[in-house]
């Protein structure tokens, strides 16, 4: 079950000066090499006392400032993140043997920020984040859906439907990003950027 990767190499001076910059590059390379759902990226976080969990979620902007999701605050990895805000961001890339690998620390975006982008959701998954009380026990699916049902005669399409307050965007500031890149023989690169007093430097680890 092993394959060869067979990919360009990837040098120093070819990389952007900060890491958010060369996220956009990379980014665009798998959005035009049609990888599915490009910026699916799975999500580590952890318990106070060292305990984990992962699960996959789609991010949702990307920018200077850092990479932002949106959850149920009251969800797993919403309750995790307010107690150890330590968490780190995997983008498997596997079509075009790359990954991107981002350690940082989370915190939560303004109000006005999540409204914003709330707004721009379609109006099934808007209901949605109101029906579902994200990771915790329900009896059955039918009362997930009865609960869907309720809100969608509550709210038809085209009312405004209010944002949840348990709901809301996320935002990992990286402090380390590492971009791996496949090749032949096992001989990858990774390349890290790290931050140090404010700088990035770019490092070169053994594969």
């Amino acid at each position: 079950m092993r394959k060869q990767y067979r990919s360009q190499l990837v040098a120093e001076e070819s990389l952007a000066e900060e890491p958010m910059g060369q996220f956009a590059r990379w980014f665009r390379d798998a959005a035009e090499a049609n990888v599915f759902e490009p910026n699916a990226m799975v999500v580590a976080t952890a318990t106070p006392d060292g305990r984990p969990s992962t699960r996959t979620v789609l991010l949702k902007q990307f920018d200077e400032r850092g990479f932002v999701f949106f959850t149920n605050y009251g969800s797993r990895k919403g309750r995790e993140l307010a107690a150890n805000p330590a968490a780190s961001l995997l983008f498997p890339w596997h079509p075009i043997a790359r990954q991107v690998i981002v350690t940082g620390t989370a915190s939560r975006i303004g109000r006005d920020e999540t409204a914003a982008y709330f707004r721009s959701r379609p109006h099934g998954s808007q209901l949605g984040a109101w029906a579902s009380e994200q990771s915790a026990v329900i009896d059955s699916r039918a009362e997930l859906d009865r609960r869907y049902a309720e809100l969608e005669a509550r709210y038809p399409e085209g009312e405004q439907v209010p944002v949840p307050p348990q709901w809301g965007g996320i935002r990992v500031v990286p402090d380390a990003v590492e971009f791996w890149q496949g090749h032949e023989n096992r001989l990858h690169d990774r390349l890290r950027y790290v931050l140090e007093a404010g700088t990035w430097r770019v490092e070169r680890l053994c594969p």
